[in-house]
């Protein structure tokens, strides 16, 4: 046993980031691995059980935790990314979640043995799905965007509203079977829900119109926007418990579609706070269960319950709710095999198992156990199988990973006219007439809009390296800040101007993000006045007879290298940090004078 406290919050957070890194490392679903770590460090081995550790501050860590996970996911719900999906999820969240309550109801009581109340009240709960597990699901798959954003926005809608079902079914359940015969609780339940939601708005809209209007500076915009968001949970959760997920919600939503500037800065910021929150969370919740919760999982009853949920209620929900609908058969048959329960499933659990008991109603004491039985399973089912299952149903993004080039010029298209030969998906977003005239002279999917506002039409799911080569050198900076985090420190690559070479190295543009393509020495100006003269792209291939050491031999000090195609799929592109690695097998990509 770890005896600092201290020590073992420091445990709980370097367990779940180094669990994070191996999931990242070996492509498994961290979800999964993180809940393994907790499983190992708690129950089995017994070095920690932060519910006991912690003692009366771990509700509360955890309760506020998932009110910024779930607020961080609902700061990226903008109404515009579901344009003619919108009906599909509406009735998945709707019609959808009370078909899976209903369903879920007899299987608990008929299968698994609860009471009508426990079964009632668990089964409203059931529903949920949640950020923390769909999103980490979902950065790990490149689904194609419709599913993609069915299951995302599914989840994190459905968090609050399973929450609060909860919470009034129990107070039905109260009600109907208890001693409880006011009608006022219930009355007061439906007061505070509409409440909680109104004052989860009015904070949304009055920090967006304080941001606006320049009363909170840039360095405080994030502090105090997480202040507000405890705050808003707080207060909600004191009026009624759990109804601060629903005002959280709220409040993120209605963010995400108003127009704040800097709140992709904040989203970013969220979203690091958010992976932390859900690596140590996770960590802590599968750490407290104890060793005859899950002795109970194994007992035949819990398990099949749990199988119907998966492999019955689910998909049919899916399929009756969404008759009708934009969602294809394949689509329908994803999103019904993929709903994962988590965090707010463990935590608002414990809470209503222990009220139920009070109560003394019969079965109540299984909850704990039901709850993380179907977590897990889930969990590892849906986390192992999801790409299995979307490869084959063929909702995977199809073809090689793309490529994102912001800038319209002569050297653009070329380089997007070779990308588009080799089955390589490109576009080119500009804001100028020019950009469109050499994108479609070379038949290459062209976007007029500005890559840097978040009103901008580009869909960067689809696309898997960004490439700023722009004549503007600040710009080209600013746009691989914006987009590092979403791409990756590995896939964001700008070109230098024939500015910034002349400039001293110690310019402040040289240490933003985004690595420098081919050479510091090489500007987009250079490569487009060698268009202009004529170079040109070729592609060679590298054989046993003919290797990448002899191509480098043969190719003179006027010849660019510009990137691997490998013969796995992927790209490597050139830079001078960046030790390419090449097979037999793989193509180079370069650009030199015309042959004589």
């Amino acid at each position: 046993m770890i005896d600092s406290l201290l020590l073992k919050v420091i445990f709980v957070v370097v367990l779940g980031v180094a669990a994070q890194w191996i999931a990242w490392r070996f492509r498994l679903p961290a979800i999964v691995i993180m809940s393994i770590a907790g499983l190992l460090v708690g129950p089995f081995i017994g070095l920690i059980n932060p519910s006991e550790d912690f003692g009366v501050l771990y509700d509360p860590i955890v309760s506020v935790a998932v009110a910024i996970i779930l607020f961080e996911g609902s700061l990226k719900l903008q109404f515009k990314e579901i344009r003619g999906l919108g009906h599909s999820i509406t009735r998945i969240v709707t019609i959808g979640a009370l078909l899976s309550w209903v369903l879920g109801v007899m299987a608990a009581y008929y299968i698994a043995g609860l009471s009508w109340p426990v079964a009632f009240v668990l089964s409203a709960l059931f529903i949920v799905t949640g950020p923390t597990v769909i999103i980490p699901l979902l950065k790990q798959t490149k689904l194609k965007p419709r599913p993609a954003k069915v299951l995302k926005w599914e989840g994190i809608i459905i968090d609050p509203v399973g929450a609060l079902l909860a919470v009034f079914a129990y107070q039905i359940v109260v009600f109907i079977f208890g001693n409880n015969t006011d009608i006022q609780s219930l009355l007061f339940f439906f007061g505070a829900s509409l409440f909680t939601a109104l004052l989860g708005y009015v904070f949304g809209q009055g920090m967006g119109r304080f941001i606006r209007r320049g009363y909170i500076p840039e360095s405080l915009k994030s502090p105090i926007l997480l202040s507000a968001v405890v705050a808003v949970f707080t207060i909600s959760d004191l009026i009624m418990q759990e109804t601060g997920l629903l005002a959280v919600t709220a409040m993120g939503v209605t963010m995400a579609n108003t127009n704040v500037p800097g709140i992709q800065d904040m989203r970013d910021f969220k979203e690091n706070i958010s992976t932390l929150l859900i690596s140590s969370i996770f960590i802590m919740l599968t750490a407290s269960l104890d060793r005859d919760t899950l002795v109970q999982i194994l007992n035949i009853e819990i398990l099949g319950y749990v199988a119907v949920l998966l492999f019955i209620i689910r998909p049919l929900a899916i399929f009756i709710s969404t008759i009708n609908t934009e969602l294809n058969l394949k689509e329908k048959l994803l999103i019904g095999w993929i709903a994962p329960r988590g965090i707010v499933a463990l935590t608002v659990a414990s809470y209503f198992a222990a009220l139920l008991m009070e109560h003394g109603f019969a079965g109540a004491e299984l909850v704990g156990s039901v709850t993380f039985a179907l977590v897990f399973i889930s969990v590892c089912a849906h986390g192992f199988s999801l790409n299995w299952v979307a490869g084959k149903l063929g909702l995977l993004k199809e073809g090689r990973p793309g490529v994102l080039m912001v800038g319209g010029n002569l050297f653009t298209a070329a380089l997007g006219k070779t990308f588009k030969e080799m089955d390589i998906p490109i576009v080119i977003a500009d804001t100028s007439g020019g950009g469109r005239i050499h994108a479609e002279e070379n038949e290459i999917p062209f976007e007029r809009t500005e890559v840097l506002s978040s009103d901008t039409t580009i869909d960067t799911n689809r696309y898997d390296y960004l490439i700023a080569a722009t004549r503007t050198e600040p710009y080209n900076a600013l746009v691989s800040s914006r987009y590092i985090d979403e791409f990756g420190q590995n896939s964001v690559y700008k070109l230098n101007t024939k500015d910034q070479i002349e400039a001293d190295l110690s310019s402040p543009v040289w240490t933003v993000s985004g690595e420098v393509l081919f050479s510091r020495n090489t500007s987009i100006e250079d490569l487009i006045a060698q268009i202009e003269e004529g170079y040109e792209i070729r592609k060679t291939e590298v054989t046993e007879r003919y290797s990448y050491e002899e191509l480098k031999k043969e190719i003179g000090e006027d010849t660019t290298l510009l990137f691997n195609s490998k013969e796995t799929g992927g790209l490597a592109f050139f830079t001078e940090d960046n030790q390419v690695h090449v097979k037999e097998g793989d193509t180079i990509v370069s650009l030199g004078p015309p042959e004589k």
